[in-house]
């Protein structure tokens, strides 16, 4: 696994069911000009390609995008998946975008997300949220590199 310093490596997707291109393109640019290197999978990836590439890749975390609105549908399979990977079993994956057809708010959609396995669901397209989420996971990950620094005497 390489990883920048201080950014982190985020793998950006979008849902089995979710052909949308643009919404991937604003993540990627998103998170690169706050300083991470993305993996961008493109619209339309099945559980098991999305798993593969984890397991390839080895990222920070993962972001599923959902613009047409089976964010919870294809979120669900993709996060249960991942979960099956003992390696991957504590990658952040977070969801975004409409989690349902009818576009509102599903607080419990977003429950059965959390539960399980997604560390944070935007079924509101909070790009402010997301931010603060992204931020905090690159803050605990300097912390945990330094400390794996200090531990080691920085061989690592």
């Amino acid at each position: 696994m390489v990883h920048s310093q201080h950014g982190l490596h985020v793998l950006v997707c979008g849902g089995v069911s979710d052909a949308h291109t643009w919404n991937l393109v604003c993540l990627q640019l998103l998170l690169e000009e706050a300083g991470h290197r993305v993996t961008n999978l493109g619209p339309c990836v099945t559980e098991e390609l999305l798993a593969r590439e984890c397991l390839a890749h080895g990222p920070d975390a993962v972001v599923i995008g959902s613009v047409n609105g089976h964010g919870y549908q294809d979120g669900l399979r993709a996060v249960r998946r991942l979960r099956r990977e003992p390696s991957l079993a504590t990658v952040p994956v977070v969801v975004g975008g409409r989690l349902g057809v009818a576009g509102v708010r599903d607080a419990d959609a977003a429950d059965a997300l959390r539960t399980a396995g997604c560390a944070a669901v935007f079924d509101d397209g909070d790009l402010e949220a997301f931010r603060g989420w992204i931020r905090r996971l690159a803050q605990r990950r300097t912390q945990d590199r330094v400390a794996v620094a200090r531990v080691t005497g920085g061989t690592r």
